[in-house]
């Protein structure tokens, strides 16, 4: 009897270790959770005490935190672009707001299909039409709108989206995907999008909850703008936890890798559509249960155009060698390896024409502005807001800071140098400082090195506006504008 019970315990035991070591063979699923403007330090994770996002610190709590991530482009469509196929802006086609990815064009989502993944995405799309086969399913976020009976709401007739958080359809997506089959979910939410809606939680957040940075004034208008805005994050974090709790239920959290993080900064003044923290500065949150220690953070540097390759190696996929990017994988294992000295961001149109490149180090920011003649004009969004509409009167009253005053100011310096540690608002700019000239010329030489070596160049046209840069009112004839000639960079950044 003894021998039978212990030979059952042996087969007991090589059975479990079967089973163990055929989970870990198994390719692990990947989901990909995009929040829309959402800026790096709102939420409880990076230190915010009011923001509601249990969820979004949960994951942090039991994955990494990178502390020092960025987006390549502080523009949704742009960003969204570079991430997919792993190149900066300028190589995608699609570096301005609202130009779709060409066609041809690889992405990483490709890769994983080929491979054997089945790959859905949910949510906002807003990359056009020509990588939709590179998914088996797309549950699109229906954006038209509807409007409310004259009389009902404070401002009828008013427009309300159809599907108002864009993450209606990620646990659909989860449910419905053929099962034993490894997966990966591009979830990509419409909140915190402008425009704002009251009422959208349970417990909304107070005025008095909101953190505002040195350069928005401190008015009650603003304040409101704020908590609304804090509202969408709450509602989008809400769907995050659905989809950990669907993981839970399915069974399948071991084998789950789930990345967090922004396409761009909030849509406020200074922020999106810029090239400072608030528009290129990115939350950016991994878990993976089992393979990830619990709780760690790190400083090294990450771009978000890191993603592609990070992943397919993930998924024992090996990278195509025209990705830009570097996978920080040895990061997520806990190698104290250095991944970048520097991230580059970009700056084009988006509403209204710009052009500009920053390069950042693990202290300092370089930004060049190649439109210095136009002012740093927030995104149409943020303009028609309460922020910019009481910035404005401010103004007319002499009442803005020089900080507040920073969106208006023509003609920009051509060069902004900050030290992001002593001044993480990058409120004083170091560029002219005789002290700061050997940073300042280093950091040009990199940028120049890395606009040659990624073959960036200058539009040999500009993009008109398509909205006023006060009222952001439409200018519908701009909609549908040209994409400019391509002029190679050689020769035409040699001057700075």
């Amino acid at each position: 009897m003894k021998t039978y019970f212990l030979g059952a315990l042996v087969l007991l035991l090589f059975a479990c270790q079967s089973v163990s070591e055929s989970q870990q063979d198994d390719p692990p699923n990947i989901i990909l959770i995009i929040a829309d403007d959402m800026n790096w330090d709102d939420c409880g994770a990076y230190g915010h005490p009011h923001i509601q996002t249990p969820n979004i610190d949960k994951l942090a709590e039991e994955g990494m935190r990178f502390d020092r991530a960025y987006i390549t482009a502080s523009s949704c469509s742009p960003s969204r672009a570079s991430i997919i196929m792993g190149l900066y802006p300028h190589n995608t086609g699609a570096e301005q707001l609202h130009w779709g990815i060409p066609p041809g064009s690889p992405s990483f989502v490709e890769a994983l299909k080929k491979q054997g993944y089945y790959t859905a995405a949910a949510g906002k799309w807003h990359m056009g039409d020509h990588i939709r086969h590179h998914f088996d399913k797309i549950y699109e976020a229906n954006t038209a709108g509807f409007q409310l009976p004259s009389g009902e709401g404070k401002e009828a007739p008013k427009m309300i989206a159809q599907q108002p958080s864009g993450c209606e359809d990620w646990i659909k997506s989860l449910e419905s995907r053929p099962k034993g089959q490894p997966f990966f979910m591009w979830f990509a939410a419409l909140d915190p999008h402008r425009a704002y809606e009251d009422g959208i939680l349970a417990s909304p957040h107070k005025t008095s909850d909101v953190i505002l940075p040195p350069y928005l004034p401190d008015t009650k208008e603003v304040r409101e703008d704020f908590r609304l805005y804090y509202d969408e994050i709450g509602r989008l974090d809400s769907y995050v936890g659905k989809v950990v709790t669907e993981l839970k239920k399915e069974g399948i959290e071991d084998n789950t890798l789930i990345i967090f993080l922004s396409d761009n900064g909030r849509p406020f003044p200074r922020d999106k559509t810029t090239l400072y923290e608030g528009g290129i500065k990115t939350p950016f949150i991994v878990k993976w249960p089992g393979k990830l220690k619990a709780g760690r953070s790190t400083e090294h540097l990450i771009s978000s155009i890191d993603i592609a390759p990070s992943i397919l190696e993930v998924a024992g996929i090996a990278p195509s060698a025209q990705f830009e990017g570097k996978s920080f994988l040895p990061l997520l294992m806990g190698e104290e390896v250095k991944n970048r000295d520097y991230v580059f961001a970009e700056d084009h149109w988006h509403d209204y024409e710009d052009h500009a490149r920053a390069i950042i180090s693990q202290d300092w920011k370089l930004i060049r502005n190649d439109y210095p003649d136009l002012a740093a004009t927030p995104s149409a969004d943020a303009g028609r807001s309460l922020t910019f509409q009481a910035m404005l009167k401010l103004k007319e009253q002499d009442k803005l800071t020089s900080a507040q005053l920073a969106c208006f100011k023509v003609p920009r310096a051509n060069y902004e140098l900050y030290n992001l540690q002593d001044d993480p608002f990058e409120l004083h700019n170091l560029a002219e400082d005789p002290v700061h000239s050997r940073i300042k010329e280093d950091l040009i030489k990199a940028l120049v090195d890395w606009s040659k070596e990624t073959n960036d160049f200058m539009p040999s046209q500009r993009t008109p506006d398509e909205f006023d840069r006060l009222t952001g009112e439409p200018d519908h004839s701009v909609r549908k504008r040209p994409r400019p000639d391509k002029k190679a960079m050689f020769g035409t950044y040699a001057k700075y």
